[in-house]
Parts: C-alpha cells; sequence; structure tokens
C-alpha cells in the first residue's frame, strides 16, 4: 500500500502542467531542474518502496515452501507409524501435515499476490523511469528554445537600439567637437606664426614667388589697348600674337626693321653667318 501511494504521488506529479509551472516561475530552466529533481527523488523512494515488496514476496515465498517441506515432513513420519503399527500415532502426524498444509496454503495464495503485486510495481518503475527520460529529454528541448528566445531578444534589442537616432547624433556631436578642436589649432598655430614673424616671411616668399605674375599680366592688358607701350622685355610670343590680329600694327613693326617682313627675319635666322663673313670679306 505504501508503495502504491509513492507511485500515484509521483505519477501526479508527472502529470503536473510543467508549462503552467513554467509561467509562474522567474526561471524556466531552474523551475525545470527543480521538477526534476523531485521526481528523481521520489523515483529514488519508489524504488525503495518495491525493494521491499519484493522483499516480502521473497519472503512470502520462503515461508510457503517451509510450510510446505513441514506437510511432507509430516507425512513421511506418519508412514513411520503406520510401518510400526501404531494407526494412533499416525493419525495424529496426519493432522500435524494437515495443518502445515493449511499455513502453507495460505502462504502460497499470499505469495501469489505479492508476485503479482510486485510485477505491476516493476512495470509501473520502468514507466515512471522512462517518463523521467522523457521529462530530461524535454527540459532540454525547452531550455534550448528558452536560450534561442533569449538570443532573439536580444537581437531585438539591439536592433532596436540602431533605430534610436540619439547615437548617432553622439557621432554627429563629437564630429563637431573635433572640427571645433582643428580649427582652434590651425587658430594657435597663425598666432604663433604671427607672435614669430614667420607669417610676414611667408608672405615674402609668396610675393617673390608669384607675386609679379598679376602685374605682368596687367601691363600686357594695358599694351594690347594701346594705352602704355609694350615692354621691351615682354613675351615674343603674346605681342606676336597681337600684332597677328592687328595689321596696321605690323606694318608698323615691319617699318621699324628696315622693311623687313618677319618671314625675311626667320630666314636670316637660318643663313650660316659664317658664310656671311667670308663673302664680305672676298668683296
Amino acid at each position: 500500500m505504501e508503495a502504491m501511494g509513492i507511485f500515484s504521488r509521483l505519477g501526479t506529479l508527472i502529470k503536473s502542467n510543467i508549462n503552467d509551472l513554467i509561467t509562474k516561475a522567474e526561471d524556466p530552466e531552474k523551475m525545470l531542474s527543480q521538477v526534476l529533481l523531485e521526481m528523481q527523488q521520489q523515483l529514488v523512494e519508489a524504488k525503495k518502496a518495491v525493494a521491499v515488496a519484493i522483499a516480502d514476496e521473497k519472503k512470502l515465498q520462503k515461508q510457503y515452501v517451509s510450510e510446505t517441506d513441514k506437510g511432507k515432513e509430516w507425512e513421511r513420519k506418519a508412514m513411520v507409524a503406520v510401518r510400526a503399527g501404531d494407526d494412533g500415532l499416525a493419525r495424529q502426524a496426519l493432522a500435524r501435515k494437515q495443518e502445515h498444509e493449511n499455513i502453507s496454503t495460505q502462504f502460497q495464495q499470499q505469495w501469489i499476490a505479492q508476485k503479482q503485486a510486485v510485477e505491476k510495481l516493476k512495470d509501473a518503475l520502468r514507466l515512471l523511469n522512462n517518463k523521467i527520460e522523457e521529462a530530461k529529454r524535454k527540459k532540454n528541448i525547452l531550455i534550448a528554445r528558452k536560450k534561442r528566445a533569449e538570443a532573439q531578444q536580444q537581437i531585438a534589442n539591439t536592433m532596436q537600439g540602431l533605430g534610436d537616432t540619439s547615437a548617432f547624433d553622439t557621432f554627429d556631436r563629437m564630429a563637431e567637437r573635433i572640427q571645433l578642436m582643428e580649427a582652434e589649432a590651425e587658430a594657435g598655430a597663425e598666432l604663433a606664426g604671427e607672435l614669430s614673424g614667420d607669417t610676414l616671411e611667408s608672405k615674402f616668399h609668396a610675393l617673390e614667388a608669384g607675386g609679379g605674375s598679376e602685374d605682368d599680366a596687367l601691363s600686357e592688358l594695358k599694351a594690347k589697348m594701346g594705352l602704355i607701350e609694350a615692354p621691351k622685355g615682354g613675351d615674343a610670343k603674346q605681342l606676336g600674337a597681337g600684332t597677328g590680329k592687328d595689321e596696321k600694327a605690323s606694318d608698323t613693326s615691319a617699318a621699324g626693321l628696315g622693311g623687313l617682313t618677319p618671314e625675311d627675319l626667320k630666314e636670316l635666322e637660318d643663313l650660316d653667318l659664317s658664310e656671311l663673313d667670308k663673302e664680305a670679306k672676298k668683296a
């Protein structure tokens, strides 16, 4: 009876709504572990109860065998009394034999009933053990689902955080701050140059390097417009380009060169001057 009570409690525990327990628990993994722990403890108690039932079954079997053996012994003694011609003693031995057979029959009935109960308890124990193993597998599956749900929730929280513009606003503020720092650094460097005279020297370097280019361009422009005389050391190509466009200026230039045209000057440049010197000496 005690064993059956244990199995009843264990069966009720296994049939409990685990999902409801998980819902009420703060940590489903801990709750499942606690349920399995209780199931294991109940299973241990059930095994002990089954062991006691098996021991009782073995004890009843031994008592049955013992009473059966005693009945056979008194039957043998009755035979001895009959051979000895003592029928009264034989009757007493047979009466004692009958008593042991009656007790043996009772033990046999109890043993058979206990044996059947033990077999049922063994089957129930195997079934409950399988249920616990199944619960362990379900626990592992549920824990895996829990961890996957936690990972998905973490990803969702991360994506939700990315949708928040506060982080990007922080980057923009930092970029503006860095630009301000760069401007302050440049201003500090310029101020240091002013104090050391480097800025003045740099201005002269710039003036020497290309400062007169604007003045030269202005003079050439005025010369083209006839406002001033063309510079003697000016750009020949640019002046030539100007005379090419103005036929009157070309005639004036040619007259200034003794009536020689630019083509004549080109031919003179191509002549070997040494040959001209030789001809002059001969003449």
